[in-house]
């Protein structure tokens, strides 16, 4: 059997980070079993769904790097077919037409809270002749439920699951003005589309139990269902905006890498021994159903952190300085040269060992494309008064002589403060002062070679005004 999956989203709002583990998890089983992975946007809901959540969820896949096959099937343009579909089950006797009133639905549902049951249809007319039916009343379209036995589901995640019917009651497949119901779409798309596998959050499993009465009343052919569990907080309670639950837009803005995302998010409720760092490769040869478990997943930022930081190191150079120079463009005001391009990229070695997110490696990134006279915090400044600035007056003729790599520039600089009894921090703190306008930085040679002689020496211009030309 070959395998065919689909994430379906309703574009209410963003794609949020359990919306986006669950297209993974389906996405990994079809590239798993080299199957089909298709996207449906479930936007039936007419009032809360918009063109633009349509477009965020879509934009959140592509940069999750998770590609579907075919094109996106938008469900609400399939609404008369699910309409007609409907019908054909009415005329085949397992539906019939409901002309219950909203009033008479909502005493029924008081009349059962009041005896403390199930606010459950009660069947009114399940078996009344439609000759009864009061004039000028349109009528909705119910499946004609189970009343005895069970409904089981044998769930890849979740295991046997099972529900009594006499607490599942007829549920309208399509409304009084003509539109199908959400379970009642579902069931047809799935079936259409050749669904084998539904993988989605067990926020569902109820709605499993419905759509499973929906496929026997047609006689169709069920997929295997598997519902994954939701994701909570590190504190174990549901996940909020404080925990991270926040679309995957923010995440990226946040700094994250797509493929550190998918690693972190592959770990929340899927394990495959202790491997922690699992490439998207990796991932594809190992995942199935079967390590899903069955405990909630709990989100930890600081876990994604150490996650991020090690695919920033393996990153290749070039994309990490072309996805931070927008970002630094912005918080500079300026469009980076292409001479500050170069730097930027001859500094990654140095900086990305050192950061954890884009956000972070832009920051420790900025000072290198800052134009001059950068900015010096208030500790650097410091470093910068008393015997510093004689002495980095007596180094500049130096550094206008020596070779321009880091480890000749160093010879340079110990040679200098050897021969006046001094040690190393004396004069490198200074240097980093001037040069990187804060006490922290990568090793200052590297720092120097990666600005160039003219741009080194025209900084420790700016912070030693006692210098020719300063």
């Amino acid at each position: 059997m070959s395998v065919i999956v689909r994430f379906a989203p309703s574009p209410t709002g963003f794609l949020h980070i359990g919306g986006a583990r669950t297209a993974l998890f389906n996405w990994l089983f079809a590239e798993h079993h080299r199957g089909q992975f298709l996207l449906r946007i479930e936007d039936t809901d007419r009032q809360r769904s918009t063109p633009d959540a349509v477009a965020a969820i879509i934009d959140g896949l592509r940069w999750l790097e998770l590609d579907w096959d075919g094109e996106v099937v938008m469900q609400f343009d399939r609404r008369e077919h699910h309409a007609k579909v409907a019908r054909q089950l009415l005329d085949a006797g397992h539906a019939y037409n409901c002309y219950c009133t909203p009033e008479e639905l909502a005493a029924m549902r008081e009349r059962a809270r009041a005896e403390g049951k199930p606010l459950l249809y009660d069947g009114t007319w399940r078996d009344r002749d439609p000759a009864l039916a009061p004039p000028g009343i349109k009528p909705a379209i119910r499946l004609k439920a189970p009343r005895k036995g069970e409904t089981v589901i044998e769930d890849r995640v979740q295991g046997s699951v099972t529900v009594a019917n006499s607490q599942l009651d007829d549920l309208i497949i399509l409304r009084s003005d003509g539109t199908p119901t959400y379970n009642l779409s579902v069931v047809v798309d799935d079936h259409d589309m050749g669904i084998t596998h539904v993988i989605r959050g067990d926020d569902h499993l109820n709605n499993a139990f419905r759509q499973t009465q929906i496929y026997r009343a047609f006689g169709w052919s069920m997929p295997e269902f598997a519902h994954l569990p939701l994701i909570h907080g590190p504190d174990g309670a549901k996940l909020s905006k404080r925990h991270g639950a926040l679309g995957v837009d923010a995440y990226r803005e946040m700094g994250y890498l797509p493929e550190a995302l998918r690693n972190y998010l592959l770990r929340l409720g899927w394990s495959h021994g202790d491997e922690e760092i699992i490439p998207t490769g990796r991932a594809i040869e190992w995942f199935d159903l079967d390590a899903v478990g069955r405990a909630p997943a709990r989100f930890d930022f600081a876990k994604l952190g150490s996650v991020n930081g090690h695919y920033i190191r393996e990153a290749d150079d070039a994309r990490l300085t072309a996805l931070i120079a927008g970002r630094l463009e912005k918080s500079l005001g300026y469009a980076l040269s292409d001479a500050e391009h170069v730097r930027l990229f001859a500094a990654m070695p140095g900086l990305k060992p050192r950061a954890r997110t884009l956000v972070e490696l832009a920051e420790k990134a900025r000072f290198y494309v800052e134009r001059r006279p950068i900015p010096l915090d208030g500790k650097a400044r410091a470093l910068l008064g008393g015997d510093a600035q004689s002495l980095l007056a007596a180094l500049v003729p130096i550094l206008g002589q020596a070779e321009w790599q880091a480890g000749a520039i160093e010879d340079a600089v110990r040679a200098f403060v050897d021969r006046r009894g001094l040690n190393l921090g004396t004069v490198a703190q200074p240097l980093r002062a001037a040069l990187a306008g804060s006490t922290v930085s990568p090793p200052i040679f590297e720092v120097m070679q990666v600005l160039g002689r003219e741009e080194t020496l025209a900084r420790l211009g700016d912070a030693v005004p006692s210098l020719p030309g300063s």
